[in-house]
């Protein structure tokens, strides 16, 4: 490997990656199956392209080209040299939109490329639930397809031209006329033109094997379209052209609902006369919620075209009269579209989990039969899954005949993978006997084409490897995939995991309290991968700052899988590799909602560096901040917060405080409150009657205190912002909520209980330990939370019914999003056998939860006011913000937040050698999106984060909705 590894130093100029993340990064695509290569080569050009390819046919080691490593069927991964396209080789080299025609490197994702056609009116036809990491390279190596696919056909419906890279070196220009054929090509085919002409079954979605008929004559033998699908094993592509299409002005989305998926199949083909633009079909199982969808067990959707809207709306409408439908909706508004399609899209994550947990495998992701036979096939596919114990939720392209399908295969002991084998070969013969193809869109690669010859018989399939000894004289494109292949059962990538659980510290109750069970939820599918436009709306911000493979979700959890199965990364979790990867994470949770698979990258941070650090020093920054309430504690406690104040108004003290803290030299050290938010409260609270409050702190609700809340004091609210926790009183208190200070109690230090050896027992929620990695003192502080707040937990098992409200004491207010994510998600996580912690979670709430739940009738006050800022990205990814967005609509405040992360993210952007991706995080959407805000707009900021990186990189001031209220209220004379 060092050989090989200088050679391809000296000969290329793109990257050469033999190192341990490299290597681990691209060990697995999307499918089942992992290999190890020996090394990643990203080319910045053709010439580095060939250049690898000499270095590597000299050393007699395989090729495989990889994109967005998307691959369902195991042929992005191989045992040799890797070519990643999408570092250099991304761009989209030029658009006419005279000839409808653009000119695409193999590594450019495909939304880059509608993004660039859409002004002139045109798109790519062919678009999979992938469009925002697949590139096109990797569309034209398996012949994507996409929901569009009725309308405008396959990948290979949509090429023109190809310039391809032959393992010895020949520059080819692939296209009509036996154009760029290499020698001997036209040969082979010329003495087999009867059996091309009959063996190969007539549907729109036949992907599996070489698609050598497009090579006849009569089909004006095109290579290019031949060379399409061959999952990079003829060939190496380096340039495309391709077709672009007229894009509709107007859309509109008819929803059609039925009993089951099989009923939608059978009516999916008699909706194709209609001229729809899709006809996609999915169950309710892969459904979270069935909000806004029509009343039904499976649905189509079927979108149509026009161009006005109500055109569109008139097509639609036509189909909705022409179907037989228990329940229809016609959707014509691009948002609720686009809210509809993610439901779609996110299936191929959604269904990688059964309803009861159950996990689920691709392997039969995409068979494809004629449409008119897909109802019949669905039932067969059914009796069979019953047959062999399995389940699966099919959903895909019902009007193409193309389904796709996660099974709960077994694939983690021996008689599981021989019960996946036996399945496998069983459903081939099924396919096969409705005149179908084993892939319907994502290829054969070693899923399928080891099973070639039940679709294709013995004599065809030999035919195809022929016509890759012609393409590849040496065997080393791709080996293994569509002809000789790996046996379907082998290199399965859960193989080399450990088969008990390793001891961790969180819970894990989602996945069996299995570690290696959480990492395995990521089974590729890259949302986290998706920038732009039409990025996830909070994943992955690191990922969208750096385009590093490694700092994305996909990219960490694989080399957490690598951990785990201890043959690349062999120190477990020890590894510097795994830290470095796990560094740039902001523990934004964004991954726990936008991850189709709920993957918790945040999570499996904190449990990697518990584990990472246990009997050892740790970061300064861990001590500084990651221990920050008890600073913040004890400045309180001795009232210096004045002369932390003025040490870090000292600019020399500033940077040795900030060397010494492990903070960046380019941040400002925030502000401590000269009272802080509870001293304040206190102090309020001694003026109230002593009924009130002993009746509210004793759990007991008489109707004078029917609407009553603790207001948690939180590190932030506390020492930094208590302007904030006096406006959400301000404000709970004009709705009629009674707002109580939680208790605290002062315990003992040491022996004699002296006034001067004691100290506060505050509630705390444990983030800054959580997100540190300190889980063992986190575990710590939650336990004496609980014991201090148990009085005010309900009971166990309360009443149902109580007649006096025992029982129900108030819920706790939490302004901090963070600190109310942590509290609602990591409290139970971290301490599933204490069952206090699910108590406490539940009676949790937000400033705008608390306001609906306590004061539903109360009517803010009117602002009419646009707003601008973001959604905190923990209350996006773990409390939702619709109550948020319910109280913003009441105080006539217009306009929606950005999406994305502020890039601060508690300790994260504070950290020394943080600060630039931190910046980079922010001019994504915060930014950008405060900068165009109108004159007189409110820059709202729920999270203390936020509001500090407004403050410290655009000089503006971010509010909390409470300020924001609270100020209004005052204005009104309340």
């Amino acid at each position: 490997m060092a050989g090989l590894e200088a050679e391809l130093r000296g000969a290329v100029r793109g990257e050469v990656g033999f190192d341990v993340t490299s290597r681990a990064l691209v060990t697995m695509d999307a499918s089942n199956y992992r290999r190890v290569p020996r090394g990643v080569v990203a080319p910045r050009d053709a010439d580095d392209v060939a250049a690898a390819l000499e270095v590597c046919r000299g050393h007699g080691v395989p090729v495989v080209a990889r994109g967005g490593g998307t691959s369902i069927a195991g042929q992005a991964t191989g045992t040799g040299v890797v070519l990643d396209f999408t570092r250099h080789m991304n761009r989209l080299v030029g658009l006419d939109p005279a000839t409808r025609t653009a000119v695409v490197q193999p590594g450019l994702v495909l939304d880059r490329l509608q993004e660039a056609a859409a002004p002139h009116g045109l798109r790519f036809g062919p678009d999979p639930s992938t469009h925002g990491r697949c590139t096109l390279g990797g569309m034209i190596g398996n012949n994507s397809c996409g929901a569009h696919s009725v309308a405008w056909g396959t990948t290979a419906d949509n090429v023109r031209e190809l310039d391809v890279l032959t393992v010895r070196g020949r520059r080819l220009r692939l296209g009509r006329d036996w154009a760029g054929a290499p020698e001997g090509l036209r040969e082979l085919v010329e003495g087999e033109l009867a059996r091309l002409r009959t063996g190969f079954p007539d549907l729109p979605r036949r992907i599996s094997g070489y698609a050598l008929d497009a090579l006849l004559p009569e089909r004006g033998a095109d290579v290019a379209r031949s060379f399409c699908g061959s999952e990079g094993t003829l060939g190496i592509l380096t340039e495309a052209t391709v077709r672009l299409v007229d894009a509709p002005p107007a859309r509109a989305l008819a929803v059609l609902g039925y009993g089951d998926e099989s009923a939608a199949a059978e009516a999916a083909a008699g909706l194709l006369p209609y001229g729809p633009l899709t006809v996609e079909g999915m169950g309710a199982d892969l459904v979270p919620s069935p909000a806004g969808l029509p009343r039904g067990g499976a649905w189509l959707f079927v979108e149509t075209g026009g161009g006005t809207a109500a055109e569109a709306r008139a097509r639609a409408e036509t189909v909705v009269r022409a179907a037989d439908v228990l329940d229809a909706l016609v959707v014509t508004d691009a948002a609720g579209q686009r809210a509809l399609w993610r439901v779609r899209e996110d299936a191929s994550g959604t269904a990688t989990r059964m309803p009861d947990g159950t996990e689920a495998w691709p392997g039969w992701e995409d068979c494809a039969v004629p449409p008119a036979r897909l109802g019949a096939y669905l039932r067969d596919f059914r009796a069979l899954l019953t047959a062999h114990h399995l389940r699966g939720t099919p959903y895909g392209h019902f009007g193409d005949g193309c389904i796709h399908v996660r099974i709960d295969f077994d694939l983690l002991s021996e008689a599981g993978v021989a019960r996946f084998r036996r399945f496998s070969e069983e459903l081939a013969d099924v396919v096969v006997a409705h005149g179908g193809s084993l892939s319907g869109e994502h290829g054969d690669g070693q899923a399928r084409a080891e099973l070639l010859p039940k679709m294709y018989g013995a004599e065809l399939v030999t035919l195809f490897e022929r016509a890759k000894g012609v393409w590849d004289p040496d065997d080393l494109l791709n080996p293994g995939m569509l002809v000789r292949p790996a046996p379907l059962d082998t290199n399965l990538r859960f193989a080399v995991l450990p088969r008990e659980p390793v001891p961790v510290a969180f819970g894990y109750p989602s996945d069996g309290g299995d570690f290696a069970a959480a990492v395995r939820r990521c089974v590729g599918v890259a949302k986290c991968r998706t920038t732009g436009p039409s990025g996830a709306s909070v994943m992955c911000p690191s990922f969208r700052a750096t385009g590093e493979e490694a700092h994305s979700t996909r990219g960490r959890a694989r080399l957490l899988h690598e951990m785990l199965a201890g043959e690349l990364v062999t120190d477990g979790w020890r590894s510097t590799e795994v830290r470095d990867a796990l560094d740039l994470c902001l523990s934004c949770k964004g991954c726990r909602s936008d991850c189709p698979v709920g993957v918790d990258m945040a999570t499996y941070k904190a449990e990697f560096l518990h584990h990472h650090y246990a009997g050892r020093r740790r970061p300064a920054a861990h001590y500084s901040m990651g221990r920050l309430p008890e600073w913040l504690g004890w400045a309180a406690r001795t009232r210096t917060a004045w002369l932390a104040n003025a040490l870090a108004s000292v600019p020399p003290l500033a940077a040795l405080a900030k060397r010494l803290g492990g903070i960046a030299p380019e941040r400002r050290i925030p502000r401590l409150a000269a009272q802080p938010f509870s001293r304040w409260q206190r102090r309020r609270e001694r003026g109230r009657p002593r009924e009130r409050t002993a009746d509210v702190r004793t759990g007991r609700r008489p109707d004078a205190l029917e609407r009553t809340a603790y207001l948690w004091p939180d590190t932030f609210t506390e020492h930094l912002s208590p302007s904030v926790g006096r406006a959400a009183v301000r404000v709970l208190e004009a709705a009629g909520v009674a707002v109580v200070p939680l208790p605290d109690r002062r315990r003992a230090r040491g022996i004699g209980a002296f006034p001067w050896r004691t100290r506060r027992v505050r509630a705390c929620c444990g983030l800054t330990y959580l997100s540190t990695g300190q889980l063992d003192r986190a575990r710590s502080v939650l336990r004496r939370t609980l014991d201090l707040l148990e009085p005010l937990l309900p009971p166990a098992d309360p009443d149902p019914d109580p007649a006096d409200g025992a029982g129900y004491p108030p819920p706790f207010v939490v302004l901090e999003p963070s600190c109310a994510a942590a509290l609602r998600a990591d409290l139970p996580e971290l301490l599933p056998d204490d069952p206090r912690a699910a108590r406490l979670a539940a009676r949790v709430l937000t400033f705008a939860e608390a306001l609906e739940g306590l004061a539903p009738d109360w009517t803010p006050p009117r602002l009419d006011r646009p707003v601008t800022g973001q959604t905190h990205c923990h209350q996006h990814a773990v409390l939702g913000d619709a109550a948020d967005r319910r109280l913003r609509e009441a105080a006539a405040l217009t306009g929606d937040l950005a999406g994305g992360c502020c890039g601060l993210a508690g300790n994260f952007g504070f950290e020394k050698g943080h600060f630039e991706v931190s910046r980079t995080c922010a001019e994504e959407q915060l930014l950008p999106a405060v900068r165009e805000a109108e004159p007189g707009t409110v820059v709202l900021a729920d999270g203390f984060s936020c509001r500090t990186q407004l403050e410290q990189l655009a000089g503006v001031r971010g509010r909390h909705l409470a300020e924001v209220l609270a100020q209004a209220l005052e204005g009104e004379g309340e």
